[in-house]
């Protein structure tokens, strides 16, 4: 657990001194849970976005985008249900005065258990070398089954007694595991109490007429509201889906581990609508197309799993999580939901207004069944930035620190380096980032000697330094160095576009997924 604190350590130090995030309004002491995104995190979100975009919208002939806004009609929150259960359970602690979501300090200690279950697996593949068969090991070994089975079965526990809303169970659980204060230790805890998430506002110019509104929580409802206004104007067939991106609020009770749980954040999510008795197929199929999809990044199979609901939303019949390996152990990445037809019944209740579809295929109209997929690009943007963040030994017995970013979502695609400052080389440098800067971003640099401007570069993530010398002067060639391999090659300038495109093409990463 140590070595995990340090390397999420080092991930927020890195991400705050390369300018990727920076603590918002620091200079007021900051405001807790709260994020800059900072002038390379800025771009990297923006290539996350456009990299879920053009594979979520463009790619697909029966999914299109909505922008709909953060304010909304205050029934809209009753009807959805967020007004009577967007509700998670708080415990404090008497002694620290610490307050804790009960739900995450449960499912902590069942990923201590997991821990666990992974120090087994290391320790057992260096003992059988080549020879050890993983699955058979989590399959076979009596004190990993001995902490998977208790795990499951606290997990079970837990969602049983939140969805029949037995607080009092919560507690006794947190009890029995002797779970204690993370700050303190102390295990003196006060009842569990449910607190609601969502942050309220007001609209009016005075405070006698102003209306109660709220900060949306989630983006899913504007898909909802304009479900009918999409199917129309586009003349939608089911199945079809609505895909948007943009910020949601939440009075997190524990906003914690840097990004992953804030509250101000950004949602991707989609919603495909289908006929009723299909939801169960485009589950399974959505399942597996996010997962692929998240693999097509290069961030390693092994660091995603899938983690099935117990415990179920008021929405749903089927509900599971793709979880990632954080520095912190795996935790939610995404979460794909069967919400059957409950939010487009429940806004027809509430606004009395058909939003029905009339199927030509069967004749008639019906209220259709909704899969979802909801990814926090906040998270993503996480994951791919912890995993990516690697110190290296070299052969020289040094070593270096390398964020080595998928290339289709590094800020900075190549930095130009003149060897030095004089004899013109700053002049070509400076046209080669004119003719490339239309089609990718690049930058320039000429401060320190070329092995420091390579560090600075491998630290920022940028996959390519192309280095302008003096034979550049004589042949139009310079030298293309290789973030991750470190290997230079001697190319023509007039080749830098082709060989930096085959490398950060968003078309040739989605052609391979």
């Amino acid at each position: 657990m140590a070595k995990q604190e340090d390397q999420f350590k080092k991930v927020v130090s890195h991400a705050k001194e390369y300018g990727y995030v920076f603590q918002s309004s620091e200079i007021y002491d900051g405001l807790s849970a709260v994020y800059d995104y900072a002038q390379n995190g800025v771009e990297l979100k923006k290539n996350i976005r456009e990299y879920w975009w053009k594979s979520m919208v463009q790619m697909h002939d029966n999914i299109v985008g909505l922008d709909a806004a953060i304010f909304m009609h205050p029934t809209t929150w009753k009807a959805s249900g967020h007004v009577d259960a967007f509700n998670d359970p708080l415990i404090d602690n008497k002694d620290s005065k610490k307050r804790y979501r009960a739900d995450v300090l449960i499912e902590d200690y069942v990923g201590k258990l997991d821990a666990k279950i992974e120090k087994e697996v290391k320790k057992a593949q260096k003992r059988f070398g080549d020879a050890f068969n993983k699955e058979e090991f989590l399959a076979t070994n009596g004190r990993v089954l001995g902490w998977k089975e208790r795990g499951a079965a606290i997990l079970k526990r837990m969602g049983q007694s939140l969805e029949k809303e037995d607080l009092a169970d919560v507690k006794a659980l947190i009890e029995e595991l002797e779970i204690g204060c993370p700050l303190s230790g102390s295990k003196n805890w006060t009842d569990v109490k449910q607190f609601n998430l969502m942050f309220g506002t007001k609209l009016g110019a005075s405070a006698d007429s102003a209306m109660d509104l709220y900060l949306r929580p989630e983006t899913a409802q504007g898909i909802f509201v304009n479900f009918l206004n999409v199917q129309k104007t586009g003349r939608m067939k089911i199945p079809f889906g609505i895909a948007q991106t943009g910020k949601a609020f939440r009075n997190e009770i524990v906003a914690r581990q840097f990004i992953f749980r804030m509250r101000e954040f950004e949602q991707m999510e989609m919603q495909f609508f289908v006929r009723p008795g299909t939801q169960q197929e485009w589950y399974e199929k959505w399942k597996e197309t996010r997962l692929k999809w998240h693999v097509s990044l290069g961030l390693g199979e092994d660091n995603y799993r899938f983690h099935d609901h117990d415990k179920l939303a008021h929405y749903a019949d089927a509900a599971a999580d793709i979880e990632f390996r954080f520095p912190f152990g795996f935790k939610e990445l995404e979460g794909i939901h069967s919400r059957t037809d409950f939010d487009l019944k429940a806004h027809e209740e509430y606004s009395g207004k058909k939003l029905q579809y009339f199927d030509p295929e069967l004749g008639e109209s019906y209220t259709p069944y909704v899969v979802e997929t909801s990814v926090g690009l906040d998270r993503l943007f996480l994951a791919v930035f912890s995993n990516a963040l690697q110190e290296e030994a070299l052969e020289n017995g040094t070593t270096r620190t390398v964020l080595k970013l998928p290339a289709v979502l590094a800020p900075t695609k190549a930095a130009i380096f003149p060897l030095v400052k004089k004899d013109g080389l700053p002049e070509v440098a400076r046209k080669i980032v004119d003719d490339l800067k239309f089609d990718f971003n690049v930058m320039y640099d000429e401060k320190d000697a070329v092995g420091k401007r390579y560090r600075r570069q491998d630290a920022a993530g940028t996959p390519f330094c192309i280095t302008v010398d003096h034979d550049t002067l004589n042949d139009n060639s310079v030298t293309v160095r290789h973030r991750d391999t470190m290997e230079q090659t001697r190319v023509p300038i007039s080749e830098l576009k082709a060989i930096i495109s085959k490398e950060v093409s968003m078309a040739d990463w989605l052609q391979k997924m």
